[in-house]
C-alpha cells in the first residue's frame, strides 16, 4: 500500500512538474521570475558567507594578536627569571614563549588563508550579483515586449471590422442615438405646429367676429 502511494504521489509530481513547463515554454516572463527567485536565494546565502568569512578574519586577527602579545610577555619574564637565577621558571617562561610564538605564526597563516577566501569569495558575490542585475534588466525587457504584443493584440482586435468588434457596436449605437433624436424632434416640431396652427386659427376667427 506504502509503495502505491509513493507510486501515485510520484506521478502526480511528474504530471505538476510537466504543467509548470508547458506553462513556462508559454510564459518566458515567468520562466525568468523563477530564476530570478532561485538566484536571489544563492546571492543571499553567498553574502552570508561573506559576512561570516569577514567575522572569521577577524577573529584570526584577535587570537593572532593575542598570542604575539602572550609571547613578548613570555619573553620578557624569561629574561627576568634568568637575571634572578630562577632557572625553573626561566625554562617554564621559554617553553611557554615558543608555544606563543609558534600559536601566532599558525593564527597569522591561517589569517592570510582566510582574506585569500574572503577575496575569492567577494569576486564570486560580486559577479552574482551583477548577473542578477543584468537578469532584471532582461526581465524588464521581456516584460516591456510582453506589454507591447498584448497592446498591439488589444488593438488589432478593437480595429478589426465586423458587427461584433467595439467600435462597430459603438457606430450601431450612434447611429441609433441620431435617429432617436430625429424622431424626438420631428414629435416636438408637430406638436409646435399644431399648437401654433390652432392659436392662429382661434384669432383668425375672433377677428371675423369683430369685422361682422
Amino acid at each position: 500500500m506504502a509503495n502505491l502511494f509513493t507510486r501515485l504521489k510520484d506521478s502526480i509530481t511528474a504530471d505538476l512538474h510537466e504543467a509548470l513547463d508547458q506553462k513556462e515554454q508559454k510564459n518566458p516572463v515567468a520562466m525568468l521570475n523563477q530564476y530570478l527567485r532561485e538566484s536571489e536565494k544563492e546571492t543571499e546565502k553567498v553574502r552570508k558567507l561573506v559576512e561570516r568569512q569577514y567575522q572569521l578574519k577577524d577573529e584570526f586577527g584577535r587570537e593572532y594578536q593575542k598570542a604575539s602579545d602572550l609571547a613578548e610577555k613570555r619573553r620578557h619574564q624569561a629574561h627576568l627569571a634568568e637575571q634572578a637565577g630562577e632557572t625553573s621558571m626561566h625554562e617554564f617562561a621559554v617553553k611557554e614563549q615558543e608555544e606563543y610564538e609558534a600559536r601566532a605564526e599558525k593564527l597569522k597563516q591561517s589569517q592570510a588563508e582566510c582574506v585569500e577566501q574572503l577575496e575569492a569569495l567577494e569576486r564570486k558575490y560580486e559577479e552574482m550579483k551583477h548577473k542578477l542585475k543584468d537578469m532584471h534588466l532582461k526581465r524588464m525587457s521581456m516584460m516591456g515586449r510582453e506589454n507591447t504584443a498584448r497592446a498591439h493584440h488589444r488593438m488589432n482586435r478593437v480595429l478589426e471590422d465586423g458587427s461584433d468588434k467595439p467600435y462597430s457596436r459603438f457606430s450601431e449605437i450612434d447611429r441609433y442615438m441620431e435617429d432617436l433624436e430625429y424622431k424626438v424632434n420631428s414629435a416636438y416640431y408637430r406638436h409646435t405646429f399644431d399648437s401654433k396652427m390652432a392659436e392662429i386659427e382661434k384669432k383668425v376667427r375672433n377677428k371675423q367676429e369683430v369685422s361682422g
